[in-house]
């Protein structure tokens, strides 16, 4: 297979040309401007942040993706699925304010913004795939309606995948509340009664009441009931300090076959194009309010019409950047040259990028052309 294009800016500015102009300048040069999208409904895959989280993406960014897509006549609106976890996007209502409380409103990004699975998380389309781990997908509907889909993510750590980036933005993004049950439900996390210090930090993050503690004092212990555990993670990710919760490896690295499948599902049959910017990346998902600190310097923004060379693009390039010291990743002692295996051990980022490459959702292979 050919290699892919993927193309890369730094953050560096000049009076001459400033942060959004080089965005701007990136996304004409990879060959958004190119697509027919004159009439189409496109969806703008974003992630609006979790209210406390600040390592979200500014809507600026966003505007200046929006504002080229209207200049070629396409109709694009920002979409993002129901979650679920805990916080304000569960449902519709709540997913808009946070939305608009972080800066997305149609004002600040210059179109609407409509929450692709309904009020509830349940207005969704079963896609039939042939994929190995899922047969159907189960999507949003206004993500399956929409007739082009655009990917802008912020790129950093994730708990169960390794790393966020242009995959996983589109396929645990778009799939429904029921969707996202779907990827998770074949791995549950387990509990390390010697390592948990009983501090209720999971507990208060499990949004399905699946965990709970017994015993007293230095005996109290969290106990998950996996017939209610949905699998989601965010236990995992809240016993950061002890490790006393931890996902199978197996699981991990069929999540991220599934997000494969399930990009793949979302994006068949549409022109798409995707936007990453590597800075503040941050050990846990944007999904978190407390994502914590950064764990390498900011890299720069990457584009392209492959999803696939456009991760594996960002991947070597925040492997190649130095350390930050005092931060989650240092914290781990671990040093192996992969900064994401190294922030969470358990997790495979290679499973998910590697199983979208056999599915034909493009190829690890790519040039990297600097504008």
């Amino acid at each position: 297979m050919e290699k892919s294009k993927v193309f890369f800016t730094n953050f560096r500015t000049t009076p001459e040309k400033n942060i959004l102009q080089k965005l701007r300048n990136l996304i004409e040069k990879a060959g958004m401007p190119t697509m027919d999208l004159d009439g189409k409904f496109t969806a703008v895959k974003i992630h609006f942040g979790e209210p406390g989280n600040m390592a979200f993406l500014r809507p600026n960014y966003v505007r200046v993706v929006v504002d080229m897509l209207k200049e070629m006549g396409a109709r694009p609106f920002l979409t993002d699925c129901n979650t679920l976890y805990v916080g304000m996007r569960r449902n519709a209502l709540d997913h808009l304010q946070a939305a608009f409380e972080n800066g997305f409103g149609p004002m600040q990004a210059g179109c609407h913004v409509i929450i692709a699975d309904g009020l509830t998380g349940n207005d969704d389309v079963h896609v039939p795939i042939d994929g190995i781990y899922c047969k159907e997908a189960i999507i949003g509907r206004a993500a399956v309606d929409a007739e082009a889909i655009i990917s802008v993510n912020h790129f950093k750590g994730h708990e169960g995948a390794g790393f966020g980036g242009a995959l996983k933005n589109i396929g645990m993004g778009l799939g429904s509340t029921a969707g996202k049950r779907h990827m998770h439900h074949d791995g549950k996390p387990a509990v390390r009664p010697n390592a948990c210090v009983g501090c209720g930090l999971c507990m208060r993050q499990c949004a399905h009441g699946a965990i709970s503690f017994v015993g007293e004092g230095k005996e109290r212990k969290a106990v998950i009931n996996h017939d209610i555990c949905v699998g989601c993670g965010r236990c995992v990710g809240a016993c950061r300090h002890q490790g006393a919760i931890t996902g199978p490896d197996s699981s991990c690295e069929m999540l991220g076959c599934k997000i494969s499948e399930y990009a793949m599902a979302v994006l068949k049959d549409k022109p798409h194009f995707h936007v990453s910017l590597v800075m503040d990346v941050s050990p846990f998902c944007d999904c978190h309010s407390e994502n914590d600190a950064p764990i390498i310097p900011d890299v720069g923004i990457f584009a392209s019409f492959d999803p696939v060379a456009l991760d594996m693009a960002c991947a070597d390039a925040c492997n190649k950047m130095h350390r930050l010291e005092g931060t989650y990743l240092t914290d781990q002692g671990h040093n192996t040259g992969d900064i994401f295996n190294d922030t969470h051990p358990v997790t495979n980022w290679r499973a998910g990028i590697e199983h979208a490459q056999k599915l034909g959702l493009g190829t690890m292979d790519y040039e990297l052309i600097e504008v």
